[in-house]
């Protein structure tokens, strides 16, 4: 119990002092609904029917990719990992504790989004908000476990930002909220398809659970959590 709330005070120091965390969770994400948002429903109106899922996407694939793989490079990749070892921390609690506090953040900023988009730009509220965010809680969920990867996988700061970049514009581009997915070439269509972007925006922007938007979201984090045990197990060599 003491390694464990240890841990805990580790993390909080650690959000605290993170510059990287509010940039990625908070003030991108935000400014870009805030900018992006306004130019979408002047050119088209339409768009806000969509708008919150869109933006949300973008947010918590933008906090997740580029903000959280950072974390885990500080903890693992410096002298945090031996402070862990050293005061009796697991190593598997630095991967838990920097996955829920992404997650708490990244919750925090789909509201805001979800409370500002009819406010600003007179968005449609999703018809079920209890499927939308149960949908929005996997979608974060999973998009931490790829992230998880990255992190623990890379130990470079350098690297990580370049492979987190690597997925997290395809991830954008290719999942049909910045224009529909059908416009796309039948390869950009598959390649989008690789990535969790696309089958979280087609979960949380309809108003009930469609199997074949959550079977592969399930099937990502299925597969996330025990690579993400192997890296672990590396990084205890």
């Amino acid at each position: 119990m003491g390694a464990f709330l240890y841990g805990v005070s580790l993390q909080w120091k650690l959000d605290i002092r993170s510059k990287t965390l509010l940039i990625t969770c908070y003030i991108v994400p935000l400014l870009f609904f805030a900018i992006m948002g306004g130019i979408f429903t002047a050119i088209m109106p339409e768009a806000k029917d969509m708008l919150i899922p869109s933006m949300t996407v973008f947010g918590v694939t933008m906090g997740a990719l580029i903000g959280l793989p950072p974390s885990l490079v500080e903890i693992y990749g410096s002298d945090i990992k031996k402070v862990y070892k050293a005061n009796g921390v697991p190593l598997y609690l630095g991967v838990a504790l920097t996955n829920i506090s992404s997650f708490i953040h990244l919750f925090i900023m789909s509201i805001i989004l979800y409370i500002a988009a009819p406010l600003a730009f007179h968005a449609e509220i999703p018809e079920n908000p209890g499927m939308y965010f149960a949908g929005l809680a996997i979608f974060i969920a999973v998009s931490l476990g790829i992230a998880s990867i990255i992190g623990l996988a890379v130990k470079d700061q350098a690297k990580t930002s370049m492979f987190s970049i690597i997925v997290f514009l395809p991830s954008i581009m290719l999942s049909g909220i910045m224009f529909p997915i059908e416009l796309l070439p039948k390869v950009f269509e598959t390649i989008g398809k690789l990535f969790p972007a696309a089958w979280g925006y087609g979960l949380i922007s309809a108003n009930a659970f469609r199997f074949e938007h959550l079977l592969p979201l399930l099937l990502f984090f299925a597969l996330s959590v025990p690579v993400c045990g192997i890296l672990l197990h590396k990084t205890e060599e």
